[in-house]
C-alpha cells in the first residue's frame, strides 16, 4: 500500500487584493478584535450557552450539555445527536469517525450542508470549496455540544439551511488539576481522556490528550488486518486576562491529531449482509485512511466602553489525509445482488480477477481566515457588526494502484499516474459580513433581526501530468447573496411562550462549481410554542424549508442522483416540511430520582416541481432524510451514587436516491433502526466513579446505509467498563 501524501501545491491565480485584505484584517484584529456574540473571558466561542438557555431562544436549538455527555460515555458522535429533535443521521462505518449529519432542510451527506464549528470556529477542511467532514473532531474531548436553528444562524455560516453545530472543547479550569477517564471493552477498545491545567494570576492554561484504539466489529476475509483505529488527539491552550484597566482577554488553542483506521467503502449484498452482517470482503482487506489534523487559533476580546465589545479571531486548519481503498467495488456487489455468480464468486475471493484499482485518494486541504465582531448593548437593542474573511482549498493528488486476486490473495501489478479529476486543486475565497439585532421590544416580546451577506469565489484546475504544467480543465464559479432573517418569541404567560421565523438559506456549490451554476438558496420557516415551569419542558415547533435550487455536493463516498462523485447536481425545487417535538421532566420514585427525555422528529422531504434537466418528478422522495425519528433517555438516580440510565433511539428507513418512492427498483432504502444503550455509574469516592456502558444491549443490526457500496450495519452489541477521576 502508498500512502505518502503528495506535497500541497501553491493553489494559482489567487487574488493579490484578498492577501492585502487578510493581512489589513490580521492588523485590526491584533489591535482592536472581532469574532463571536458571546460573553467570555478565557474561553471558547459558544454560539447559545447553557441548556437553559436553549429554551429561550429566539429560534431553536439544543444544548448538549457536559453532563449528559458524560453521563452517556460519548465517543461517538452520530448516538448524541440522535438524541437532538430536527437532526438526521446516517451512520457509515459504525464508529463515528465520518459522521453524515443533516439538520432540517439539509440533508446529511458527509455533513456538507451544516455548518460545523469548533470553539466558535469552522472546522470542516474546506468549509466552501470542499465541506465534505472527511474530519471530524474527537467528541470525546467536547464538554458541549450547541446546536442552532431557525433565523438566528444567520449570524453563522456559511451554510445557513438547516442548521449550525458548534462544538466546544475542555475549558480552562479555575484551579489547578485534571481528570482521566479510562474505558475499556469489546473489540480491543480502550478510550483515554486525560486533561490538566489550572491559572495562576491572568494565566490560564490547559494541555489535553485523547486516545482511542479499537479492533473494529468486522471480520475481514482471509487477513488478519483487524477493521478497528487509533486515534491520538492533542490540545493544548494558554489564556490571559487583564487584571487592571478595560477588559481584556486573550486566547491561544493549538491541536493535532492523527488517525489510523482499516475503514472500506465496500459493503455487502444483502444475502451476504443477513448471514452475517459484521463480515467485510477480503478485495477490502489492504483498505487504510491515514489523516492528521493540525489547528490554530488566537482570540482577543476587548471592552472598548461599558456598551461595547471588540473582538478577534485568527485561525488556520490543515487537514492531510490518504484513504487508500478499493475504487469501483460497488459494482461487484450490484452484480451479485442480481444473481451474478461470477461477482459473488470474486467477491468471495474463489474467482480470480485482474485489474482492481485501489486508489490512493490523497488530498491536503488548508483553510485560514479572520473574524471580526463588534458587540453593542444599547438597552433594548444588542447589536453583533461583523465580517469574515476566508480562504481554503484542496489539493487532490490520487494515484491509482493496480491488483490482481489470484486464489484469493491480492497481488500488486503497477501504480497508474494520477491526471484529470485525480489530480487537481480546487479554492475558494469568501466574505462574509453580518449585522444582528436582539430587540427586546418589550417585556413579553422579543425581535432577533438578522441580515448576512456572502461572497464566495470558487475555482477547480485540473492537470493532464504529473508534473502539473500542462493544465486538463479548468471551471470557475461566483456567487453573492444577501440572506435576510427575523425570529420572534412571545411570552403569553411566565410558563408559555411562542416563537416565530424566516430566513433566506444559502449553501455554496464548491470547488468544483461550473461558471453557470447557481448556488442552493431556500426560505425557512418555523412557528412552535414551548411550556416551562422548570420542572417540566415541553415544545414543539413545525419547520417549511421551499428550495428554488436543491443542490448535491458529489463524492465517491456519497455519490450524486445521477451518479457523480465529484462537482455538484442540481435537483431543482424541493420542499422539507416537519414537526419537531421534545419533552424534558423529571420526578420522584422513592428515593429515586427519575430523569425523562423524549425528542421526536416528523420529515416529509420531496422534488416539488418537475425537473427536465435532472428527471427527477414531483413527489419523489429526497434521500438520507427519514421520515420518523425518535429518542427516549430515561434515568433511575439515587442520593447513594448508583445512577442507571437507559437511551433508546428509532430511525426510519431513508432514499439511498432521491425518488426511492416512485422506483421499482430493488435496494433503494436503508431499513429501520431501533437500538437501546445501557449506562451504569457508581460514585466510589469523591472523585471517583466506576461507569458501564452496554451499547445495542438487543444486539440489533439493520442496514443502514448503502452508499456507496453495498449494504453496512450499524455497531452491534458492545459493552465498555472504565473508571473516571478528578485529581
Amino acid at each position: 500500500m502508498k500512502s505518502t501524501l503528495h506535497p500541497l501545491t501553491t493553489s494559482t491565480g489567487r487574488q493579490p487584493l484578498r492577501r492585502s485584505l487578510i493581512a489589513t484584517a490580521v492588523t485590526l484584529a491584533l489591535t482592536s478584535g472581532g469574532l463571536m456574540a458571546a460573553e467570555t473571558t478565557l474561553e471558547q466561542m459558544v454560539i447559545i450557552g447553557t441548556s437553559e438557555e436553549a429554551k429561550r431562544l429566539p429560534g431553536s436549538g439544543a444544548v448538549v450539555d457536559s453532563e449528559q455527555l458524560k453521563t452517556e460515555v460519548t465517543t461517538d458522535i452520530n448516538q448524541v445527536m440522535k438524541t437532538v429533535p430536527g437532526v438526521y443521521i446516517r451512520e457509515e462505518e459504525g464508529d463515528g469517525l465520518r459522521p453524515n449529519i443533516g439538520i432540517r432542510g439539509a440533508t446529511g451527506a458527509r455533513s456538507g450542508k451544516i455548518t460545523l464549528m469548533e470553539d466558535g470556529v469552522l472546522i470542516a477542511p474546506g468549509p466552501y470549496a470542499n465541506p465534505a467532514a472527511y474530519y471530524f473532531p474527537t467528541t470525546m474531548r467536547m464538554s458541549s455540544i450547541e446546536v442552532l436553528k431557525g433565523a438566528p444562524l444567520l449570524r453563522y455560516g456559511p451554510q445557513t439551511t438547516g442548521g449550525v453545530v458548534n462544538m466546544i472543547s475542555t475549558p480552562i479550569r479555575e484551579e489547578n488539576g485534571g481528570s482521566a477517564s479510562i474505558g475499556v471493552g469489546s473489540h480491543d477498545t480502550s478510550d483515554v481522556h486525560l486533561h490538566y491545567g489550572g491559572r495562576s494570576g491572568q494565566w490560564g492554561w490547559l494541555v489535553e490528550t485523547a486516545e482511542r484504539n479499537s479492533g473494529g466489529f468486522k471480520s475481514i476475509d482471509r487477513s488478519n488486518r483487524d477493521s478497528g483505529h487509533h486515534i491520538s488527539d492533542y490540545v493544548a491552550k494558554l489564556g490571559w486576562e487583564s487584571a487592571t484597566g478595560p477588559k481584556q482577554s486573550a486566547l491561544l488553542k493549538l491541536q493535532r491529531s492523527e488517525e489510523t483506521s482499516n475503514k472500506s467503502y465496500l459493503g455487502l449484498t444483502d444475502d451476504d449482509f443477513d448471514a452475517d452482517p459484521n463480515r467485510r470482503y477480503g478485495l477490502s482487506s489492504i483498505d487504510q485512511m491515514v489523516n492528521d489534523h493540525t489547528g490554530v487559533s488566537l482570540s482577543y476580546s476587548r471592552a472598548l466602553s461599558d456598551s461595547t465589545t471588540a473582538s478577534a479571531t485568527l485561525y488556520h486548519n490543515e487537514f492531510a489525509r490518504n484513504w487508500f481503498k478499493l475504487f469501483g467495488g460497488g459494482s461487484f456487489v450490484d452484480d451479485a445482488n442480481t444473481g451474478d455468480a461470477n461477482a459473488q464468486g470474486i467477491l468471495d475471493g474463489s474467482v480470480d480477477v485482474a485489474g482492481l484499482d485501489y486508489k490512493n485518494n490523497n488530498r491536503e486541504y488548508e483553510s485560514r481566515g479572520v473574524e471580526l465582531n463588534f458587540d453593542i448593548d444599547m438597552g433594548l437593542h444588542r447589536l453583533a457588526v461583523g465580517g469574515r474573511l476566508h480562504e481554503d482549498e484542496m489539493d487532490r493528488f490520487q494515484p491509482v494502484d493496480t491488483y490482481d486476486q489470484v486464489n484469493g490473495s491480492l497481488v500488486f501489478q503497477s501504480t497508474k499516474a494520477p491526471t484529470g479529476s485525480n489530480n487537481r486543486l480546487e479554492e475558494a475565497d469568501a466574505t462574509s459580513l453580518w449585522i444582528t439585532d436582539d430587540w427586546q421590544v418589550n417585556e413579553a416580546l422579543n425581535v432577533n433581526l438578522a441580515l448576512r451577506y456572502e461572497d464566495v469565489e470558487s475555482k477547480r484546475v485540473q492537470y493532464a501530468d504529473v508534473a502539473r504544467t500542462t493544465v486538463d480543465k479548468t471551471v470557475s464559479n461566483s456567487s453573492d447573496e444577501w440572506l435576510p432573517g427575523a425570529s420572534l418569541t412571545y411570552d403569553v404567560t411566565p410558563s408559555w411562550q411562542l416563537l416565530a421565523g424566516v430566513h433566506k438559506g444559502f449553501s455554496p456549490l464548491g470547488g468544483g462549481a461550473k461558471e453557470n451554476q447557481e448556488p442552493e438558496t431556500s426560505t425557512n420557516w418555523e412557528l412552535g410554542g414551548r411550556y416551562n415551569t422548570g420542572k417540566l419542558f415541553f415544545e414543539t415547533i413545525g419547520f417549511y424549508s421551499d428550495f428554488s435550487n436543491k443542490t448535491e455536493n458529489c463524492s465517491v463516498g456519497t455519490p450524486c442522483s445521477d451518479g457523480s462523485t465529484s462537482g455538484s447536481f442540481v435537483n431543482g425545487e424541493a420542499v422539507i416540511a416537519g414537526l419537531e417535538a421534545q419533552l424534558g421532566t423529571e420526578f420522584n420514585a422513592g428515593s429515586f430520582t427519575v430523569p425523562v427525555n423524549l425528542a421526536y422528529t416528523h420529515t416529509k422531504a420531496e422534488i416539488s416541481a418537475d425537473n427536465s434537466v435532472s428527471g427527477q418528478q414531483k413527489g419523489d422522495r429526497l434521500k438520507d432524510v427519514p421520515e420518523n425519528i425518535f429518542s427516549a433517555r430515561v434515568g433511575l438516580e439515587h442520593p447513594n451514587g448508583w445512577n442507571n440510565y437507559a437511551v433508546a433511539k428509532y430511525i426510519d428507513e431513508t432514499c439511498v436516491e432521491v425518488g426511492c418512492n416512485n422506483s421499482s427498483a430493488p435496494r433503494q432504502e436503508t431499513e429501520s433502526l431501533f437500538v437501546v444503550d445501557y449506562i451504569s455509574r457508581y460514585q466510589l469516592q469523591k472523585n471517583t466513579e466506576l461507569f458501564l456502558k452496554v451499547e445495542n444491549v438487543f444486539d440489533e443490526q439493520k442496514i443502514v446505509s448503502r452508499a456507496p457500496d453495498g449494504a453496512r450495519p450499524n455497531k452491534p452489541f458492545s459493552v465498555m467498563a472504565g473508571v473516571k477521576f478528578d485529581f
